[in-house]
């Protein structure tokens, strides 16, 4: 992990993981070579690039001047997957990471402390990967949760399962001041931090699929205002197309990421 890719870095002004509680609140990537992920993710999605205080593998993605994303290519030296990993908002790192472990899930990472906050690595019983973040949010949370990501949805094998097991470790529809609430829409699990979707639960991955793409995981969102314009930059750099329609595509990077690109209009 890297606390210069934490929404904290180069704030002044912050609210706290306190205030939004159980919250997506920051995502971050690890990969293997930095310079071609800057590559892949300029020409795709347009980001910018500033360095960050952890040295020379870590980057900060820049969106309009405002950061959206950490790059941290240490995916072959901490022994991890190539991959896009959500973070959530909680109160204390040491009680989501005795909870994830109560209720048979793992830590990878952590808890970690970093200035100014503390975060860890974790995966759910299911095998899903997630973060958890104690600390300082910058003072513009909401403009970064509504710009970028759109949201994250994890596909998983049973929704209503997962949602218990999330609201449990993150304290989800507990009435707390800042906190989420859940709703049951279909087949989905929804869930709303200060009446905006920020995530949502699926069912149907299978644990023991060869395929990654079918196993449960947690999918990256970013919002853009041109589906196949990202399409067919992602081709053209190396990149694939898993699904595509002109609302939304699902693409992978050279390293072999996964993340999904949805239209502005659809968010």
């Amino acid at each position: 992990m890297n606390h210069d890719t934490t929404p904290a870095a180069g704030t002044t002004e912050a609210v706290t993981t306190h205030s939004v509680s159980g919250a997506p609140c920051w995502v971050s990537l690890t990969s293997r070579d930095l310079k071609a992920t800057e590559e892949f993710y300029g020409a795709v999605l347009g980001w910018t690039w500033r360095g960050a205080r952890l040295g020379e593998r870590f980057r900060v993605a820049l969106a309009d001047g405002a950061p959206v994303a950490g790059i941290a290519a240490m995916a072959g030296m901490w022994q991890m997957a190539v991959a896009w990993t959500p973070y959530f908002a909680v109160a204390s790192a040491d009680v989501a990471v005795a909870r994830v472990q109560e209720r048979g899930g793992t830590t990878a990472v952590g808890p970690i402390s970093f200035q100014p906050g503390r975060g860890a690595l974790l995966a759910d019983r299911d095998g899903a990967t997630f973060g958890i973040w104690e600390g300082d949010l910058p003072s513009n949370w909401e403009s970064w949760r509504r710009a970028a990501p759109a949201f994250v949805r994890l596909h998983t094998r049973d929704a209503f399962d997962s949602a218990i097991f999330y609201g449990q470790v993150l304290d989800w529809a507990s009435g707390r001041p800042g906190g989420c609430e859940v709703d049951y829409e279909g087949d989905e699990v929804v869930l709303r931090s200060g009446g905006d979707i920020v995530a949502r639960i699926e069912s149907g991955a299978v644990e023991s699929a060869p395929d990654p793409t079918i196993r449960p995981h947690w999918q990256v969102h970013f919002a853009v205002s041109d589906v196949t314009a990202c399409a067919r930059a992602a081709e053209l750099h190396g990149g694939s197309v898993l699904r595509e329609n002109p609302e939304e595509a699902v693409l992978r990077d050279p390293d072999g990421a996964q993340f999904t690109v949805t239209s502005r209009r659809t968010r």
